[in-house]
């Protein structure tokens, strides 16, 4: 009886240590998934208990009461069209005074802190100032933020509320909070995993929606302009140059309908561009932004899905694609092998290497924002080119995108050339070459004038991009998205 009671009493202990064991790595395991990174709320116009520079409303003003703007995605690239706002009336940012701050001797320790945190030598503050650009947010942002206490920069994570001013880089990050000078950086954690908490004065403001939140990735390409959605007439978006501070904008309708092109086939980051040259913008479905080279295999809305400026484009792409565009149409080098079928909007195949910087109907201001490519091919809709041949935005006329036919010349009236592939502007006669100086009788083997060399189109796909879709020979002085 002694030994059974010792051995029932032994092993009621293990099932009791082994209880406790499963207990405490259930407690573990479920706070390991459940841990949350702590996030100061900003809101706007609150003074930062210790700012690099005294809040005092003279260095940068917040707009406040701007309502958060409904996120089509929780990750959105520098160069995405009406990420930002902005105003003609009032200036956010006082970039000369936050130069004199930095570089005046009294402040020299705050200088080398600021400039540590931004990655550059403190006598390079003022060559970097001139390059960015001042903006409003338009969402909830968030930001690795930085304070300065006992000379030293501090960092820590941070939510803006969007109406702060903020000045940023040419990939369209965030890189300096205007009314107190302080350096931001980007937000390097899970977004999904985020507490956020209200004090010091920044309460919660109306409007916030921890779906709404928005983490800024760079852009793939430097950006040339920034379309910004303007705050006091949301009906008109403006055009900023980076490194400008207004004095340069020009204006063009937002409300504007452009067609969704064809981007099956193009990698990711590539159809980001076409879009931001459109004025559209791209949402993803996905913790993380795919790599820029992942092959799109769709699009929602569809091509031809007339959109406004800032309105979003989801795109699904192959997670284990190499780079190489999918097979589901024509490559622009090779050349579509048939005509289009007018009663459907094209494929629209371009390398789009880089966001556009002049109007895709022809002027320079540009809602995407960054460099242009701009060609002569299809609009990305589905309609046919115009006959003009001017590059918008100073782009290099080079291969059509996949709407133009290569080899079939039974309508030559509706088909107009393709572009040379040289770097100059194209020229286009309209009569052909004649052998005499004043031959009456008209060629007969010359070339015709409309029908130059349709069967070989000129490639060049590190530096081709899809074309404008409005026709700039139109005759209306348009600004903004084609």
């Amino acid at each position: 009886m002694t030994i059974h009671a010792c051995l029932l009493s032994t092993g009621k202990t293990v099932v009791r240590r082994l209880a406790v064991l499963l207990a405490a790595v259930l407690i573990l395991s479920g706070c390991t998934e459940q841990r949350l990174f702590a996030v100061r709320a900003v809101a706007a116009g609150i003074p930062s208990l210790a700012p690099f520079f005294e809040e005092d409303g003279s260095l940068g003003k917040d707009r406040k009461g701007l309502a958060p703007q409904e996120a089509h995605s929780g990750l959105q690239q520098g160069n995405t069209p009406g990420l930002y706002g902005g105003t003609r009336d009032q200036q956010v940012c006082d970039i000369e005074r936050l130069k004199d701050f930095l570089t005046d001797p009294e402040n020299r320790q705050k200088a080398r802190e600021w400039a540590r945190i931004v990655g550059i030598t403190p006598d390079r503050i003022e060559e970097y100032l001139d390059d960015l650009t001042p903006v409003l947010l338009r969402h909830d942002t968030l930001v690795k933020n930085h304070d300065y206490k006992k000379g030293k920069a501090v960092p820590y994570d941070s939510l803006l509320e969007a109406g702060v001013a903020v000045l940023v880089n040419d990939q369209g990050l965030p890189a300096v909070k205007c009314s107190c000078g302080n350096p931001l950086k980007a937000f390097d954690k899970d977004p999904e995993k985020i507490s956020v908490t209200f004090a010091d004065g920044n309460k919660k403001w109306a409007g916030y929606e921890k779906s709404d939140v928005v983490t800024v990735k760079p852009s793939p390409q430097p950006l040339k302009r920034i379309a910004l959605l303007d705050v006091d007439d949301p009906g008109t978006a403006i055009n900023r140059p980076v490194g400008t501070t207004g004095e340069e904008d020009s204006t063009f309708d937002a409300t504007r309908e452009h067609k969704v092109p064809g981007v099956v086939g193009m990698t990711f980051d590539q159809a980001g561009q076409e879009l931001a040259r459109l004025g559209l913008a791209v949402a993803y479905d996905g913790d993380e932004l795919p790599p820029g080279d992942a092959a799109v295999t769709g699009s929602t809305p569809g091509p031809g899905t007339p959109l406004a400026f800032g309105e979003a484009v989801a795109l699904s792409v192959d997670a284990n694609s190499d780079g190489t565009p999918v097979p589901a149409s024509p490559t622009e080098s090779d050349g579509p092998k048939s005509p289009p079928d007018r009663s459907a909007p094209p494929s629209g195949k371009g390398t789009g290497s880089a966001p556009g910087e002049g109007t895709p109907s022809g002027k320079e201001s540009e809602p995407g924002g960054g460099t242009s490519s701009g060609t002569g091919s299809t609009s990305p809709g589905g309609g046919t080119p115009s006959g003009s041949r001017s590059t918008p935005g100073g782009g290099t006329a080079s291969s059509p995108a996949g709407g133009t036919p290569s080899v079939t010349r039974s309508t030559p009236v509706e088909e107009p050339p393709p572009p040379p592939s040289s770097t100059s502007a194209p020229t286009v006669t309209s009569t052909p070459p004649t052998v005499g100086p004043t031959s009456a009788d008209p060629p007969s083997t010359g070339p015709t004038s409309t029908e130059p060399t349709l069967s070989e189109p000129a490639s060049e796909p590190e530096s081709s991009g899809p074309a404008p879709s409005g026709g700039p020979g139109s005759g209306e002085a348009a600004q903004g998205p084609a």
